[in-house]
């Protein structure tokens, strides 16, 4: 029998996601939030994401990094290139964009600004304890992480069974240096020898 493809991961992963009782997924946004605001020290910057749909996260995962002092930035997608960013400045200041996506109506910040970000956290179906990231195959992540400084911090924000041994990896994929789950907190991830690593 073969092993399962990222289609069957991100198959599995999604129909998860979908089952989660809404007291649950409420539950462990809040845990997620917490735990966020005590990733980054004040006046240091952030690069997260807004969460749209099933993803983890919430607004409020945001709210309290920016309430912690720090600087947060989220992606400006474009097609087929590096993820641009902008200022997060509350909830009111989303509009709808492409692939389903929210994004800031403010300034557009070229790529290269992920490379001033002590965190980047990441959106992700899954990750492994490699740091191998599953996500929904645009790639705009893995043409952007290589701008990061080398010594930010990269996280994979998951569901706590969403952190698997194992998942299948092209050569292009980057690799997370951490987790973050809501029961787990922030999960230092192992690599490979000779694996690309963003390490804090």
């Amino acid at each position: 029998m073969h092993p399962p493809t990222k289609a069957d991961w991100r198959t599995k992963i999604l129909d998860g996601r979908r089952t989660l009782s809404t007291e649950r997924r409420r539950s462990e946004n809040a845990a997620l939030a917490t735990l966020a605001a005590t990733l980054v020290p004040a006046d240091t910057t952030v690069c997260a994401y807004v969460p749209v749909g099933s993803e983890p996260g919430a607004i409020s995962m945001l709210d309290a990094l920016a309430d912690a002092g720090a600087e947060v930035l989220v992606p400006i997608t474009r097609p087929d290139t590096s993820l641009c960013w902008a200022h997060f400045l509350g909830a009111d200041t989303l509009v709808a964009a492409g692939f389903g996506l929210h994004e800031p109506t403010g300034a557009v910040l070229p790529p290269e600004t992920v490379g001033r970000a002590h965190t980047v956290l990441v959106p992700a179906l899954a990750v492994d304890r490699r740091g191998v990231r599953l996500g929904r195959g645009a790639g705009f992540y893995d043409r952007t992480l290589h701008l990061a400084a080398p010594d930010a911090r990269i996280v994979a924000v998951v569901r706590d069974d969403e952190l698997v041994d194992e998942l299948p990896e092209d050569p292009h994929d980057i690799r997370m240096g951490w987790a973050l789950t809501p029961g787990s907190g922030l999960v230092r991830l192992g690599s490979d020898e000779g694996a690309e690593q963003h390490r804090p």
